[in-house]
């Protein structure tokens, strides 16, 4: 089956794209939130096979100094098959001209990451809007 990539908005169906993100799983965001943040982010890419969406990725940039991965999810049919790894590397590419490309990761998934040439950061810090949860799912540690 061949896969259509594109970075453009006006087609997405941004319900299809809340039930990807709850089926990956990444969480349950709402279609109107989704929205906002894909438009927002200078880097995007929506992978489609036999026109469903299966694969998605965005960059947060500024052009110059940090460009910010974040939310790449891929339909479970679909996971091992390397298309998260060719989403990140779109999005790398996408990046490169960048003093530094940083990734927030889903914990478990680090060694992923690790493989496409991420390193752990020491200084990484958050402020989540629900800390305790953020803590309970691994995001956050005690210091």
């Amino acid at each position: 089956m061949q896969r259509v990539w594109t970075d453009l908005l006006d087609k997405v169906d941004w319900d299809e794209l809340s039930a990807l993100y709850r089926v990956a799983p990444l969480g349950d965001k709402s279609p109107a939130g989704l929205k906002t943040v894909f438009t927002n982010s200078m880097f995007r890419c929506f992978v489609y096979e036999d026109s469903q969406l299966v694969g998605v990725g965005r960059a947060l940039a500024d052009g110059v100094d940090c460009s910010y991965i974040c939310d790449i999810a891929v339909m479970p049919s679909h996971q091992g098959t390397g298309l998260g790894k060719e989403i990140v590397g779109k999005l790398v590419n996408l990046s490169r001209g960048h003093r530094k490309i940083i990734l927030y990761a889903v914990p478990g998934k680090e060694s992923f990451y690790e493989k496409l040439g991420f390193k752990r950061m020491r200084t990484a810090m958050a402020i989540f809007e629900n800390q305790s949860l953020a803590m309970e799912r691994g995001y956050l540690q005690e210091t």
